[in-house]
């Protein structure tokens, strides 16, 4: 017998393991489908039903995948057929015609990021980020400016936000509004400014605390305007309108009132354009009343008026009848 061959034993030893393994193997996927079947057969018919919709679910998912993306390719041609179609070009550009910049500053003060707690930071951030959005779609956008930009703010800009970095329209500094504004061009807006702010002067650089304190810091604004030696004033809320709450404004809802000034030219729509329910604004006199009946009015859909003037025209002919 040659070293190279194994012994006659040893082989018929190694195939009867090797059918003992397969025998064993049969018999253990064998009572594994015995016991799936009996788990099907003790399934509730509901539990069948829900087995089958899983099974479907998962074999139409490329199916639906591929829908979505053809979705998605219809969405995008349909509006690049509807810029095509316009006459000048797209509708956006012939937005952007009505647009006319305001040479008024307007400048968030973020110098306050040492008293506020990370949470309240990211209020501020995202107030900030509504104050863009609004100055970027607005008819009269202003010169935005956000200063003394660092700290907490910035960190959390820089983690949540990172495109913030290529806003247009808006120039932040990290240095303070006093080193690039003249002091005679600033007017810090506070609500516990004497002061009534009735015109904006659209030379003048006009400063809003950014600060979310929730009542924590009264008066801050005021006495670092009193300190830094430059204007301040108040919108003129107590005018207008008559609130539940203190005339404390977000910084965004101040922002939206300056630029609905801008466009509208009037205080009083400009407060109840933006100002939030939650505040509780109401019209102060019954002239305000009037002024908004008036507004409410002008809003109405023509054919409206002209049924409202047919029928008094009507029920007046009848009673001189």
């Amino acid at each position: 017998m040659s070293s190279g061959m194994l012994p006659e034993n040893l082989v018929a030893s190694k195939v009867t393991d090797i059918k003992g393994d397969g025998k064993c193997n049969l018999d253990q996927i064998g009572n594994e489908l015995l016991e799936k079947m009996e788990n099907i057969e003790a399934m509730s018919k509901r539990q069948r039903k829900k087995l089958m919709k899983q099974k479907q679910w998962e074999e139409q998912r490329n199916l639906r995948k591929q829908k979505r993306k053809e979705k998605r390719l219809k969405r995008k041609q349909e509006r690049q057929s509807q810029l095509e179609s316009s006459n000048d070009g797209s509708f956006r550009k012939r937005l952007r015609r009505d647009v006319v910049p305001s040479t008024l500053r307007l400048i968030i003060d973020c110098s306050f990021d040492n008293l506020m707690e990370l949470k309240d930071v990211k209020k501020l951030h995202k107030q900030i980020q509504r104050c863009y959005a609004e100055n970027r779609k607005a008819l009269h956008p202003v010169q935005f400016y956000l200063t003394s930009h660092g700290g907490q703010l910035k960190d959390n800009m820089n983690e949540t936000d990172k495109g913030w970095v290529n806003w247009k329209d808006i120039h932040i500094k990290s240095e303070h509004y006093s080193e690039l504004m003249k002091k005679e061009d600033l007017v810090y807006l506070t609500s516990d400014s004497p002061e009534v702010l009735n015109e904006l002067d659209e030379s003048k650089a006009y400063v809003i605390g950014g600060l979310v304190d929730h009542n924590h810091h009264k008066g801050i604004t005021y006495k670092r305007a009193q300190e830094e030696g430059i204007s301040h004033a108040q919108l003129p809320l107590g005018i207008f309108v008559k609130m539940n709450s203190r005339k404390v404004l977000a910084v965004n809802h101040v922002f939206e009132i300056i630029l609905a000034f801008l466009e509208k030219r009037d205080w009083e729509e400009a407060f109840f354009t933006v100002l939030p329910q939650r505040k509780g604004a109401k019209p102060l006199n019954e002239t305000t009343e009037a002024t908004m009946c008036k507004r409410q009015k002008s809003e109405m859909p023509q054919t409206d008026r002209i049924l409202k003037t047919a029928d008094s025209a009507v029920s007046v002919w009848g009673e001189r009848v």
